[in-house]
């Protein structure tokens, strides 16, 4: 063995002839490989080192023989080979240096992904990367143990492939997400860490905040300040800022802590009336009364709503014991003041919390927070108590950062460098409407006011997965669909529909009256039928030995007699609908609202359940949705005003619309359902360049609609759209219109699948 082992090392060594310095290192190299690599893969190890440094190069050989060990301890030796197999490869796509980068790599994400079956999802991700966005993935590689840290390989592939296609393209728009420079590829990384984005609880925590208070301050979110630096909630002149996402504290989640924040910092606009002044505080005084303020604001708020101290509580981790610095301390006496079960024994957080209960009486004066943050400070200051005003962060971690509660001086005074010093302030850019806000001179600490009422405000009422071809599954909760209330228009337009087409009018009642969809119903003892009515025909039979005359009534057949059907009309009102439809001379919109006017009219003259719904987007985050009809309310004057009022604006994500009105047609109880899309064609949005993105996933909701027992038509009103269209419903299943009164050609199509 000592010998076969002896001709791998000299056939490596030989392999490496141009490096004469990798022969001192080999031979602990070597005992690293056969510590972790089993006695039957040597070989094939040693193969693979010699296959890499003749056609990537010796430096890249080097590499793998050096990190091959860290990956076979970290995720297995069957990692170490899917590793030896994919490098060949990868430096033929990317190039040799890039190669190197991925066996430089190569161990911290072994580390991070702990498995081989993780480790060579990776690899295969990497070389999608390098196949697609080749200029990038040397920057990707560099920046590994970043992105891994909180990402499992699932999320991994869904942020890179998603920055590939965010950027379409745009090689310089690829290198910038790859480099963690672009905003939108920090906040991926955070919603893919597991963090909670702030926009996907927005809705729920204003409900909340006004709930306490009854008033919304306006809100602005901080723009990413980097994936190793987030930021907390802090407040300016009224103007709250948040984070754009939160991964929680400790176990305790990241809504959780937008609460806290937003309830910490509403407490301060209830109970701080105007800023403190700096005067001539030093900066550890300007902490501890800035700690101060926040325990009595908290205590006052407790008082009205004794609910909040379990939502602040459990962000207090400070423990007795430990190193006695400043901050540490800090943090316990902050824990102390808000927390009754907590005990500590050093004397000087006793003294801090016996002097602020001692208060009580006075906790309404904010002067109280001067006085004895001062004389704490003073404490502190002879306890020789390490403070470093330049590193010191508010804890815990929902507390604002103190920048709202002072009246700064200008940046070049000496106190207010020293503010500066006390607390670390996390400073953003400020939108024009905050700068107004200031020039104004509204200083005082809570000015939050109730937030002007909007043309249009919707509700959030559900969020849906969304389809990602590039990985093959669904992003879930993805997309966020909002009801909005529909604007009205005039109902004598609706009806002036019926006076221009009053024989396009006739003709559909005329066919939707015709239609029979509704459950077969076997009808027996007939005089004809394309079967044999078997009970008919043995009583037939037995009349015949009696001798008696039989029936000649002895067939049987299938016959729809009765109606059950419920129709849900989906109207694409986007912004592409006020095109004008070439041939028609007439905006796409203007079609749409004919057309379902007409079936409309036909659908309510023959008692049918039906509903007309709208849409239109504005990014995954907003799709308005409008209710212009429902299931049961009655097709009348305000049904007309509303579709009448419908104007066409944003974009169209189309799948989301299609999930939402699914789940409102699943619930009725109607024999066959029909979900009707009235469109102009291609799905869009503006937050997605990829084209086919949105096509990918209509068409997936369309399917899973399908499975659920939901039939799916199209009215196509531009026939450019034909080929979106009948990749999302099959071809079978779009009717393309140019002219309204085409649409009683059109229309038996749809009723014969139905009725079939």
């Amino acid at each position: 063995m000592v010998s076969s082992l002896s001709k791998q090392q000299q056939s490596l060594i030989a392999s490496l002839a141009d490096q004469p310095e990798i022969a001192g290192t080999l031979e602990l190299v070597w005992r690293q490989a056969r510590a972790s690599l089993p006695s039957s893969l040597l070989d094939d190890w040693v193969g693979a080192c010699r296959s890499i440094a003749a056609s990537v190069g010796s430096n890249a050989a080097i590499a793998f023989i050096r990190n091959s060990p860290s990956v076979a301890a970290a995720a297995g030796p069957q990692a170490v080979m899917a590793l030896a197999e994919l490098t060949p490869q990868f430096a033929a796509l990317a190039g040799d240096h890039t190669a190197l980068a991925l066996l430089l790599a190569a161990p911290i994400a072994a580390r991070r992904l702990a498995s081989p079956q993780n480790f060579t999802e990776w690899l295969r991700v990497i070389k999608r990367v390098a196949e697609e966005a080749p200029e990038s993935v040397s920057l990707l590689l560099d920046r590994s143990g970043r992105v891994l840290e909180g990402l499992d390989v699932r999320s991994f592939e869904t942020w890179a492939l998603g920055g590939i296609r965010a950027a379409e393209n745009d090689p310089e728009q690829r290198l910038k997400f790859f480099a963690l420079l672009d905003t939108r590829s920090l906040h991926a990384l955070e919603h893919g860490a597991g963090s909670v984005a702030f926009t996907d609880v927005e809705r729920e925590l204003k409900a909340f905040v006004a709930a306490l208070w009854r008033t919304i301050p306006p809100i602005r979110v901080l723009p990413p300040a980097g994936f190793d630096t987030p930021r907390r909630t802090c407040f300016v002149n009224g103007v709250v800022r948040v984070p754009q996402s939160s991964r929680g504290v400790d176990g305790v989640g990241g809504k959780d802590l937008f609460r806290a924040s937003l309830a910490h910092v509403l407490a301060h606009f209830q109970f701080t009336p105007a800023k403190l002044a700096v005067g001539s505080l030093k900066p550890v005084q300007i902490a501890l009364v800035s700690l101060i303020e926040d325990a009595r604001v908290e205590q006052l708020a407790i008082g009205h709503f004794p609910g909040l101290r379990r939502f602040w509580v459990p962000f207090h981790l400070a423990a007795a014991g430990g190193v006695v610095t400043a901050p540490a301390l800090m943090a316990r006496l902050a824990r102390a003041l808000i927390d009754p079960d907590y005990f500590d024994p050093h004397g000087w957080v006793n003294k801090g919390r016996e002097m602020f209960l001692a208060e009580r009486v006075r906790w309404s004066d904010p002067a109280i927070s001067r006085s004895i943050g001062g004389l704490l400070g003073n404490d502190l200051g002879q306890m020789r108590a390490q403070f470093n005003p330049r590193t010191y962060v508010v804890e815990p971690a929902y507390r604002d950062d103190n920048q709202g509660l002072w009246d700064l001086p200008s940046a070049g005074a000496a106190a207010g460098e020293a503010v500066y010093d006390s607390v670390r302030f996390e400073q953003s850019e400020t939108d024009p409407a905050d700068r107004e806000r200031e020039a104004q001179g509204e200083s005082s600490a809570n000015v939050a006011q109730l937030v002007p009422e909007e043309a249009e405000v919707g509700v959030a009422v559900a969020r849906y997965p969304e389809w990602d071809y590039m990985i093959g599954r669904d992003r879930n909760e993805w997309t966020t669909v909002s009801e909005y209330n529909p604007a009205d228009g005039s109902a004598e337009k609706i009806d002036g529909i019926f006076e221009r087409y009053p024989e396009t009018a006739y003709r559909i009642d005329a066919l939707v009256q015709a239609a029979k969809v509704s459950r077969p119903t076997r009808m027996r003892r007939q005089p004809e039928g394309d079967r044999l009515d078997l009970e008919a025909t043995i009583g037939a039979a037995i009349d015949l030995r009696a001798g008696l005359t039989p029936s000649s009534n002895i067939y049987a057949r299938l016959e729809r007699r009765w109606r059950d059907l419920a129709v849900l009309v989906l109207i694409d009102a986007s912004q592409s609908t006020n095109d004008i439809v070439k041939g028609a001379g007439r905006p796409v919109l203007e079609l749409e609202r004919d057309a379902t006017s007409l079936l409309a009219h036909a659908m309510d003259g023959m008692g049918d359940p039906f509903a007309l719904h709208a849409f239109c987007s504005d990014t995954r985050e907003d799709v308005h949705y409008y209710r212009l009809k429902d299931f049961d309310t009655r097709w009348d004057t305000l049904a007309k005003r509303r579709l009448a009022g419908v104007i066409g604006k944003y974009s169209t994500r189309m799948g989301a619309a299609l999930r939402h009105a699914g789940r409102d047609l699943a619930a009725c109880h109607s024999y066959r359902k029909l979900l009707l899309l009235v469109s102009d064609g291609e799905p869009s949005d503006v937050d997605i360049a990829d084209r086919r993105y949105l096509v990918e996933d209509a068409r997936r909701a369309v399917l899973s609609l399908r499975h659920q027992g939901i039939d799916l038509f199209c009215v196509g009103l531009d026939a450019g759209g034909d080929s979106y269209l009948t990749r999302i419903f099959g071809r079978s299943n779009v009717i393309q219109l140019d002219h309204i009164e085409r649409l009683p050609e059109k229309l038996p199509l749809l009723y014969f699948r139905l009725a079939g």
